[in-house]
């Protein structure tokens, strides 16, 4: 069973989880940060701090960013 995220870096790793990801469009939605905001996390937060990997697709004519599936 999955909680509810109770941050909003919680809310934005959830939904780069997601098989498809998300767009910037669906993170600052879910988040109320503005572009620049949600793009510093993915950099800092996500990429820096914890060191995960963050994958992006162009191919739909929209970029979707989503984390590189756990290697081990």
């Amino acid at each position: 069973m999955h909680t509810a995220p109770t941050t909003k870096a919680e809310t934005l790793i959830q939904l780069l989880r997601h098989k498809d990801g998300a767009t910037l469009a669906q993170m600052t939605k879910a988040t109320g940060w503005q572009g620049h905001s949600v793009r510093g996390f993915l950099s800092g937060a996500v990429k820096k701090k914890r060191g995960l990997t963050i994958l992006t697709d162009r191919s739909s004519g929209e970029t979707r960013y989503r984390l590189s599936p756990a290697k081990g």
